[in-house]
């Protein structure tokens, strides 16, 4: 598989070294494994020295070492590396293996992979799009097994692999994919909190969606769905993408791993923390979203799931803020100030409509 046929999208937002790491790990892997593979890294205008870092990265001028110390070794790339760099819509650059885009604004995570898609669609020999979250890595023995499975062919829509926490590196934070309850709308983790050398792959009859962290969407899917609904902002986004797939199968790919440092810029929960505020209101304002979308008929039970959690919230984690972004976000009202003053105004803009 001499040929570029996978391109990367990786939506980066006050990511700085952790964008590095994830570009310079599955560039690596892939050149490890003979994948022909390119990359764009989509800045949702970071505030902080993420475009910095990317382009001391490409030069070569800043050597290369992880952020943070990784369970798997990286050959680092010869540097430096062409980044060209564009707005939405810049023409493709053939000859470079990664590209910067620059989006103008903080436009969520699916404006920022749609950025990302568009430029890799304007490539005719890429049939397979990889969105890849900027805080986490990619270990060379995925690569190697992607190409296997791509080299097999057979037609799929969305497929994925395994998501280990970073730390600790044998906890599974999703295994491809996950359902959705159709009385709630939440979501569940495919084999959340096993262990990765005990836990047997999951079977794809099983999920109703596969994680946005490590999503893999092939040219059929991209031309016949086309991208992501971008009214969530954050969260659901790729659980939306999954139910509109019509007769196009989820797959997963055997063997593709990869390490997810989670919840780092927005503060997403894991098995050992609450959600942030900030985190909690959007989770639960794209649920509702989806619910009215695609479960019109259980709204009823779904507003009751948010009496609940928010009470949960209240009472038993002692967290009222937590409370009342459930809240806010689920019954379609105003975020509260402390969540709207951690976005610019262009991004509240595209957030909120206003």
């Amino acid at each position: 598989m001499d040929e570029i046929s996978v391109g990367v999208v990786i939506v980066a937002f006050n990511s700085g070294q952790e964008a590095v790491d994830c570009a310079e790990s599955v560039l690596s892997a892939a050149r490890a494994a003979g994948l022909g593979l390119r990359v764009v890294v989509v800045d949702n205008a970071s505030a902080d020295d993420t475009v910095a870092r990317l382009r001391g990265w490409a030069s070569g001028q800043v050597p290369y070492a992880p952020g943070t110390p990784l369970p798997f070794p990286i050959a680092p790339l010869p540097k430096p590396l062409a980044l060209p760099e564009g707005g939405p819509g810049m023409a493709p650059v053939e000859e470079a293996p990664v590209a910067l885009i620059h989006s103008g604004a903080n436009r969520g995570f699916a404006g920022g992979v749609n950025a990302g898609l568009a430029y890799l669609a304007q490539f005719p020999a890429i049939r397979h799009m990889w969105v890849l979250n900027p805080d986490s890595v990619v270990p060379p023995e995925s690569l190697a097994a992607l190409r296997t499975r791509l080299e097999e062919g057979g037609t799929y829509g969305l497929m994925g692999g395994r998501v280990t926490y970073l730390d600790p590196p044998d906890m599974i934070q999703i295994d491809g994919g996950g359902r959705v309850d159709p009385r709630t709308g939440v979501t569940a983790n495919a084999n959340l909190g096993a262990s990765h050398a005990a836990t047997p792959s999951p079977r794809t009859e099983e999920m109703d969606f596969i994680m946005g962290a490590n999503v893999i969407a092939s040219r059929a899917f991209y031309d016949r769905v086309g991208p992501m609904r971008e009214d969530y902002f954050l969260y659901y986004e790729e659980v939306d993408w999954a139910m509109r797939r019509g007769d196009l199968p989820l797959a997963y790919c055997e063997g593709l791993r990869v390490y997810h440092l989670a919840g780092t810029s927005i503060g997403s929960p894991t098995l050992a923390k609450l959600a942030s505020p900030f985190s909690l209101y959007f989770k639960h304002r794209g649920r509702m979203k989806f619910v009215r979308r695609f479960l019109p008929r259980a709204r009823a039970t779904a507003y009751a799931y948010t009496l609940a959690y928010a009470a949960r919230c209240l009472i038993r984690d002692r967290q009222p803020t937590a409370a009342l972004a459930v809240l806010r976000g689920a019954f379609g009202l105003p975020a509260p100030r402390a969540i709207r003053d951690r976005l610019a105004p262009e991004a509240c803009r595209i957030a909120f409509g206003k």
